[in-house]
C-alpha cells in the first residue's frame, strides 16, 4: 500500500514539474518577439483584450502561434515515442515510416496542381497523404516485425521526398508559395489553424493513451506481449493510425520538423524511467517546450526578420542525433 501511493505521488511530482516549466516556456514564448512585452504587460492584455497594439500581438499572433507550437511538439514526441518502443529501433522518429514525407506530398500536389490554400487546407491534404503513406507502409511491410516496417518505411518516405522535389523543380514559380512551409515555419498560425488541427491531434492524443499501456508490452518482445494477451498486429496498426493521426497533422501545421520526435522521448525516458505511458506524457511536455523555445529563438535570432524554426531545431538536434548514434555503436570484441 505505502509503494503505490509513493507511486502515485511521484508521478503527481513529476506532471506538476512539468507543468510548471511548460507555463514558464509559455510565457516565455509570448514575450518574446520583434517587440519584448513584460510579463505584466502579457497579462494586462489578457484581462482587459482591448484594442490597444499589444493586445493585439498578444490574442491575434503570439498565443496562436505559441498554442500550435506546443500541440505540434507534444505530437512530434509522442508519435516518436510510439514508433521507438513499436519498432524497438532507439533512432526512430516519425520521418521513420514515411509519414511526414507521404503529407507533405500531398500537401504541395493539393496547393500546385488543385489550386488549395496552404493556410486554409493543409490538414485534410496532410490527413490523406499520412494515411496514404501510413497505410503503404503497412501494405509493403506484410506481417509487420520491426525490421520489415523499418525499411518499408524508408522507402516510402524516399520515394515522396524525391517526388516532391521533383513537381517542385517543374515550376518553382508556381510552388513558390509553399516555401515557408517546407522550410517549417509558425509564422502564419493563427486561431483558425489551432482549432482545425484539433481534429487530427485529438484523436491521436487519444489513441497514445489507450494505446499506451499494450506498447509497453511489445517493447519486451512481441512472443511476452502475445503471452501476456495483447494483439500484436492490432496494436501496431493502432500505432500506426495514431502516428499518422499526430505527425501528418504536424507537419500540415508547421512544414517538416526533424530531431522532436527522435530527442524527446529519450529524455523522457532518462527522466523518469517509468512505464511507456508516463514516459509519453512527459516526452509531450518536453516536446512542446522544445518546439517553443525554438520557435522564440527563430524570431529572436535575427528579429524584426525571422529564420526557419527547422534550422534552428536541426542546429540544436543535429548533435544529439551524433550523440545518440555514437552511444549505441556496439563494442569491438577483442
Amino acid at each position: 500500500m505505502t509503494l503505490i501511493a509513493g507511486s502515485r505521488l511521484r508521478v503527481i511530482l513529476i506532471v506538476l514539474c512539468c507543468g510548471l516549466i511548460l507555463s514558464a516556456t509559455l510565457l516565455l514564448g509570448l514575450s518574446t518577439g520583434a517587440r519584448h512585452m513584460s510579463f505584466g504587460t502579457i497579462l494586462d492584455a489578457v484581462r482587459s483584450r482591448a484594442d490597444d497594439e499589444a493586445s493585439l500581438i498578444l490574442w491575434d499572433i503570439r498565443l496562436p502561434r505559441v498554442m500550435l507550437a506546443a500541440l505540434v511538439g507534444a505530437a512530434l514526441a509522442i508519435s516518436g515515442g510510439i514508433i521507438q518502443s513499436v519498432t524497438r529501433n532507439p533512432l526512430g522518429d516519425p520521418g521513420l515510416l514515411g509519414i511526414n514525407a507521404g503529407a507533405g506530398l500531398a500537401i504541395i500536389m493539393g496547393t500546385g496542381f488543385l489550386g488549395t490554400d496552404i493556410v486554409s487546407s493543409p490538414f485534410w491534404l496532410a490527413a490523406i497523404g499520412a494515411g496514404l503513406a501510413a497505410f503503404t507502409v503497412q501494405a509493403l511491410a506484410g506481417i509487420p516485425t520491426p525490421m520489415r516496417l523499418t525499411l518499408a518505411g524508408i522507402a516510402v518516405g524516399a520515394f515522396c521526398f524525391g517526388l516532391t522535389q521533383a513537381i517542385a523543380l517543374v515550376d518553382p514559380d508556381r510552388f513558390d508559395l509553399v516555401r515557408n512551409w517546407r522550410a517549417a515555419s509558425l509564422a502564419a498560425a493563427t486561431v483558425k489553424n489551432v482549432v482545425a488541427s484539433l481534429w487530427m491531434f485529438g484523436p491521436g492524443f487519444l489513441l497514445a493513451l489507450w494505446i499506451a499501456p499494450r506498447i509497453s508490452l511489445i517493447a519486451l518482445g512481441d512472443e511476452r506481449a502475445a503471452s501476456l494477451g495483447v494483439s500484436v498486429n492490432r496494436t501496431r496498426l493502432i500505432s500506426l493510425i495514431t502516428v499518422m493521426l499526430l505527425a501528418g497533422g504536424s507537419t500540415a501545421a508547421s512544414g517538416p520538423i526533424a530531431f522532436i520526435g527522435l530527442a524527446a522521448p529519450h529524455i523522457a525516458r532518462r527522466a523518469v524511467r517509468a512505464g511507456e505511458g508516463l514516459t509519453l506524457a512527459v516526452a509531450a511536455f518536453i516536446g512542446a517546450e522544445l518546439v517553443i523555445l525554438a520557435d522564440a529563438m527563430a524570431r529572436t535570432a535575427v528579429a524584426p526578420d525571422e529564420i526557419p524554426i527547422s534550422v534552428v531545431i536541426a542546429v540544436l538536434g543535429a548533435p544529439f542525433l551524433i550523440f545518440m548514434a555514437r552511444r549505441r555503436q556496439p563494442t569491438r570484441q577483442a
